[in-house]
């Protein structure tokens, strides 16, 4: 039987739990999610898989009682999953054959191989980013015999409007570097996970808190009890955000806790 708690505190990973500037987790927001904790369920709502040797590290970092991985296509409840939808393999090809020869990236990673067409476009990308490429890239093809959930684009804006334009059935929420985004089907979302956490613990929707700081954040967002959007976040996060708080590196996750009163410091 399952100890039933207030509610539920979801967190976005990269840029609202996990500061890129030096890849850890504020010490403010580790003591803010400890003492969450004795009231509410800890969820972590992330565009990655938490569970993918990319994300080593993360999770154990957080402690979180559940996650919603890889905008809302996975869900896990400590180590069992309960929620599962991939992409059928004819739209992935019909998505990798639209990508040939295009000016962007379209594709995943699974475990340590990495499977893109257009590869040298993520290599950019890595460089521009963390000044190295460690990549192990395979041929793009064999996805069409893997699971896939989602898929990551890789360019600038304009070539993610051409793939949403061409494939209607799909959404592409940019990353908040504007360089690009998860491919995500439109019935899947973070906010669809968090509906189905608080069926699984019995929490009424309204009980919930969500933060996040970029696009893919925008349901759930707007869906959770209290949305709060971080300093650091798009603009359009921050219109929609029941409250906005201070930047990562300045304590917004504690501060907003404090400020909402979800706990005492």
């Amino acid at each position: 039987m399952k100890d039933k708690k207030n509610g539920i505190v979801s967190f976005d990973m990269d840029m609202t739990l996990l500061d890129h500037a030096d890849y850890k987790i504020p010490e403010s927001a580790k003591k803010a999610v400890e003492l969450l904790r004795e009231h509410y369920y800890i969820v972590v709502a992330t565009g990655r898989d938490l569970d993918s040797p990319f994300s080593a590290g993360l999770k154990e970092m957080v402690e979180p009682d559940a996650v919603i991985h890889l905008n809302g296509t996975k869900i896990t409840v400590g180590d069992k999953q309960i929620y599962e939808h991939l992409m059928d393999h004819a739209l992935v090809e019909r998505m990798l054959r639209f990508a040939e020869g295009k000016e962007f990236s379209i594709g995943m990673s699974s475990g340590t191989e990495d499977y893109y067409v257009n590869p040298k476009f993520v290599e950019h990308h890595d460089i521009k980013r963390w000044g190295v490429t460690e990549r192990n890239f395979q041929d793009p093809w064999k996805l069409l015999e893997l699971p896939v959930r989602t898929l990551t684009y890789i360019g600038a804006e304009p070539g993610c409007h051409e793939v949403e334009e061409a494939f209607p059935e799909v959404k592409l929420p940019m990353f908040s570097s504007r360089e690009g985004a998860d491919i995500v089907e439109k019935q899947s979302s973070k906010a669809e996970g968090l509906k189905r956490l608080c069926a699984y613990y019995d929490i009424p929707i309204e009980n919930t808190v969500a933060f996040g700081d970029s696009m893919n954040d925008y349901e759930i967002i707007q869906t959770a009890g209290i949305g709060v959007a971080m300093g650091n976040a798009i603009e359009i996060l921050k219109q929609n955000a029941d409250y906005v708080t201070d930047e990562i590196g300045k304590d917004g996750v504690w501060n907003a806790c404090v400020k909402l009163n979800l706990i005492q410091p």
